[in-house]
């Protein structure tokens, strides 16, 4: 995604390439203009949204696969929101409009009809959207159509030397769309405030990440943590197999995934470190990839440094929830299953009925988060923040 300031507008581009899906090549500035409207550019699959900027989005997808298609629907279903432009050299414009209007997850869209106009045109509702088909992204015109901000979601470009191609296309500011190892690393409601302006390339870490630091943010800030395990029951991603196949780096990881639980590793939990320095070496994790298509729940257990009953946790859970974390940490009592999250856009929500406690120093913390939907919304948010910071 870019940005820009044209016109008194700020522009964000998203770009989506359709190489192999999720992981490895996908398959699939803030200012208000007159009207206090943003633009937002994305480039889907080599594609572009437009905000004018009341919040600074920017982005730029290189893949327009599952979070690449879900930030767009996130930005166009918000009112300061205009996607002008797409990328993606590998999917001709009838089978993005399909893709885009069609999800088995999230449903039909209905906010606005799209349709194709022309090879190189997408209409939403009457606003033209640009689609181009640059497989380099330094090719990308980013200067040329006005954008600053770019989002890289193909989970390819996600060092800071790949990220950059992005800055010679025209682009002022990659935001990655997945962990990296060397990338800054920003988690909203956590320490996106301590993103400074002269940050070029950051990356908005992982879904799991998003979900379990500021439930960890609050337990340690309230009661502190010793050392925690944080297990995540993960969904189905795109980088499975559908039916037992190749995988020579994770052999368990080619097996059918609607038929397997897989344990499977994850860096989420270190990765906490990296935005709560204060956990740095006291957090590890693991994965279970399971035959659930969409939301997924962490599973923290942890040693306090305070003694806490259960209940004193759950309450000052359910206050951050309703108070400086409200929109990010969530906070529920209701018997509720994995369903019941679908399109749930906090990044993590704290199941109260589902944890437990052992003694007073030893506890298992259990929150839920759309990992799609959740984390394109954060996704969007950071570019807001990355936008308004001067």
């Amino acid at each position: 995604m870019l940005w820009s300031t044209l016109d008194n507008k700020l522009n964000i581009h998203f770009e989506y390439s359709n190489l192999w899906p999720s992981g490895k090549w996908l398959d699939e500035g803030k200012q208000l203009d007159k009207d206090g409207k943003m633009n937002l550019i994305s480039c889907i699959a080599a594609g572009f949204v437009n905000v004018n900027a009341s919040s600074l989005l920017a982005r730029y997808l290189l893949g327009f696969g599952r979070i690449g298609r879900l930030v767009a629907r996130v930005a166009l279903q918000s009112n300061d929101v205009e996607l002008v432009a797409v990328n993606d050299p590998f999917i001709t414009t009838d089978y993005m409009t399909y893709m885009f209007k069609y999800d088995t997850v999230h449903g039909h869209w209905k906010h606005s009809d799209i349709k194709v106009k022309d090879s190189k045109t997408l209409l939403f509702g009457a606003k033209e959207v640009t689609v181009f088909g640059h497989r380099n992204p330094e090719e990308i015109p980013w200067g040329e159509a006005g954008a600053e901000f770019v989002v890289e979601s193909t989970g390819v470009f996600t060092d800071m030397d790949k990220a950059a191609a992005h800055l010679k296309g025209g682009a002022k500011k990659v935001i990655i769309s997945a962990p990296s190892k060397d990338a800054p690393m920003f988690v909203m409601g956590v320490n996106e405030h301590e993103y400074k302006s002269d940050l070029n390339i950051i990356s908005n870490a992982s879904c799991t990440t998003n979900c379990l630091a500021p439930l960890a943010k609050v337990i340690h800030e309230k009661f502190g943590i010793v050392e925690g395990l944080m297990t995540t029951v993960h969904s189905i991603t795109a980088t499975q197999k559908t039916v037992d196949g190749p995988s020579s780096k994770d052999w368990r990881g080619g097996r059918a995934a609607s038929f397997n639980i897989i344990p499977s590793s994850t860096g989420a939990a270190k990765a906490v470190g990296k935005v709560l320095p204060a956990l740095n070496g006291k957090l590890t994790g693991m994965a279970f990839r399971v035959p659930t298509v969409n939301v997924s729940v962490v599973d923290l257990t942890v040693r306090l440094e305070k003694a806490a009953s259960y209940d004193q946790i759950k309450a000052a859970i359910k206050e951050e929830s309703e108070g400086k974390m409200k929109g990010i940490l969530g906070y529920v009592e209701d018997d509720l299953v994995s369903m019941d999250f679908v399109g749930d856009c906090r990044s993590s929500i704290f199941d109260a009925k589902a944890g437990i406690s052992l003694s007073d120093k030893f506890v298992k913390l259990v929150s839920w988060y759309d990992n799609e939907w959740g984390y394109s919304s954060r996704v969007v948010d950071l570019i807001r923040h990355v936008a308004s910071t001067k």
